[in-house]
């Protein structure tokens, strides 16, 4: 007996319209359903096209489909807003969804997207009810969203790339890392800007660490949100050595109207953590204090960052410290530690408790590869003694990993071009802290 061949979609249809009685085992036009997988990974595996047979015209998934990746193709996971922007666009395409639901019953791919959905809302603790997102750019314009604006911009430009991102940030004796990624080490003892612009001040206050050493540290940040618009009026924060409060000087804890603020601090740790988001200009700030010093890291648009006057050039995000200032080579190598003045000590230790050979053990359990962070947590050992600046050199890698967008440049490495240590004949090994050894001892 041979194996009858199961009918075409073409016959079975036919077959319905002219009355036939439907067989007791009637042929399936799809497959079975496969196991419930997240939404984007049927999008990638291209599961959302027409199945064997052609499905009801006005059955509209896949238009809904299309509209939720133009509402979500520009957004970035590491930016501001960004859980807000995709839960409008879950709840736009859900609504989506429903609207088509009695047309495309029965559909695979329909069923498929309504399960997505309910998984990536569930993932990102996005509520069924609430704001939703319009396929028109211009409809959804939000002036106190950075990210909002900035994508709907890209898109009427035909543009796919997000917006770019510039770091800055402070720790330490104190080591700066530029907005160019360059790493220097400064004295800067007093009162410097790090950021002038025409959204945002930031200025750091800095004192000696240790007597006779040019090494300071920052025991005082200020910071200041400009007033913008109908987002948010002028805020200013400040921090000191053990003050790190989760509010702004005027005793308010955010900025801007609504229910959504466009400016707003959260505490992550009591009087020693805490971050600030203003998403009206896209920027998130981490301010940090570890033992008796502060530490700061920020992120911002570069189009803003580098909005300011001629008069505000002094910014040393921006362009580093002034040379009369840097106590490193230049390279982003704090092997010029021959420059400090450092206390002379009876053994062989930069300063009391500390070789390098135990310097380099200590930071070397915090971080692992030997980066420009490793050897600044050993250089700052070294100088002040300071167990607590390994935990800081530590939370500004943390700090790079968290807000930097781009991670083949979190881990900076010293350049060996210009390395040659000054005033000796000491080889660069280990940032040339054994000739430091030796210049202490003699």
């Amino acid at each position: 007996m041979g194996v009858r061949a199961a009918p075409s979609c073409a016959a079975a249809a036919s077959a319905a319209a002219a009355g036939a009685e439907p067989s007791r085992r009637p042929a399936l036009c799809l497959p079975p359903p496969p196991p419930l997988l997240p939404l984007l990974l049927l999008l990638g595996l291209g599961l959302l096209r027409a199945g064997d047979c052609q499905q009801p015209a006005q059955c509209r998934i896949q238009k809904c489909t299309t509209d939720f990746v133009s509402l979500t193709s520009h957004l970035n996971s590491a930016i501001d807003g960004f859980d807000s922007e995709f839960c409008k666009a879950l709840r736009a395409y859900a609504g989506c969804t429903q609207r088509t639901s009695k047309a495309c019953r029965g559909n695979l791919v329909y069923h498929s997207a309504v399960l997505g959905i309910s998984d990536l809302m569930s993932q990102r603790n996005c509520s069924k009810d609430g704001p939703t997102s319009s396929t028109n750019p211009e409809v959804t314009h939000d002036p106190c969203n950075y990210h909002s604006h900035a994508g709907a911009r890209e898109h009427g430009e035909g543009e796919q790339n997000p917006p770019s991102y510039l770091f800055c940030g402070l720790f330490g004796d104190p080591h700066l890392r530029t907005f160019k990624d360059h790493f220097q080490t400064c004295k800067v003892e007093g009162a410097w800007p790090l950021i002038d612009n025409n959204y945002l001040s930031v200025q750091v206050t800095n004192v000696p660490v240790v007597p006779g050493s040019s090494a300071t540290a920052t025991n005082k940040i200020t910071i200041i949100f400009k007033a913008h618009h109908e987002c948010t009026e002028q805020k200013v924060y400040q921090a000191v050595t053990d003050d790190l409060p989760a509010a702004f000087v005027d005793g308010t804890t955010s900025g801007g109207d609504g229910d959504v603020k466009s400016l707003r601090i959260i505490e992550r740790e009591t009087g020693r953590y805490v971050e600030m988001h203003a998403r009206y200009i896209g920027t998130t700030v981490f301010v940090r204090q570890l033992g008796r010093y502060l530490t700061l890291a920020i992120r911002m648009p570069e189009d803003l960052a580098m909005a300011y006057e001629e008069s505000q050039d002094l910014q040393l995000c921006v362009n580093g410290c002034p040379l009369s200032e840097r106590i490193d080579d230049g390279q982003g190598q704090v092997s010029a530690i021959l420059g400090h003045s450092l206390p002379r000590t009876s053994s062989v230790q930069a300063w009391p408790g500390y070789t390098l050979e135990t310097a380099s053990t200590q930071c070397h359990e915090k971080m692992p590869v030997k980066d420009i962070y490793f050897q600044s947590c050993v250089f700052d050992l070294l100088t002040t003694g300071d167990a607590n600046f390994t935990a800081a050199a530590h939370s500004a890698l943390e700090d790079v990993e968290a807000l930097h967008p781009r991670k083949e440049r979190w881990h900076i490495f010293p350049s060996r071009g210009n390395g040659a240590l000054r005033g000796g004949s000491c080889l660069s090994l280990s940032l040339g802290l054994t000739c430091l050894i030796l210049i202490v001892v003699l």
